[in-house]
């Protein structure tokens, strides 16, 4: 043999064995990964707890209600845009108009239905 022969079945069997090394080593990088949790960040694997809020209605506290029935809440008129509300993590109460959450569930409240003729 000369110096040009490349032994394509050496070379071939080596390859494969460094792809499978490299493969596993993928695999076993992206198990890591995806079960890693960072605190703070979104990780889809684990469900996010649902927001509560507290709301000041006819001068007293009341709550714990979920989205859910903030929601309903706001579509029935009994939380308004100025109603104190106030979450875990916030410093002091808030008009409603002023937690980004609170808006958002407002939007996607339907508007009233137009009168019929």
């Amino acid at each position: 043999m000369n110096d040009h022969d490349f032994f394509p079945v050496d070379r071939l069997v080596e390859f494969g064995l460094s792809m499978a090394v490299a493969q596993q080593m993928v695999q076993g990088m992206n198990a890591a990964v995806t079960q890693m949790h960072v605190p703070g960040a979104m990780n889809p694997s684990s469900p996010q707890p649902s927001q509560l809020f507290y709301a000041v209605l006819d001068d007293k506290q009341s709550g714990p209600y979920s989205e859910t029935e903030i929601s309903r809440l706001v579509n029935e008129k009994t939380i308004s845009k100025d109603t104190l509300m106030w979450k875990p993590g916030m410093p002091n109460w808030a008009p409603a108009e002023e937690i980004p959450e609170i808006l958002k569930l407002v939007v996607l409240i339907p508007p009233p239905l137009p009168p019929q003729k």
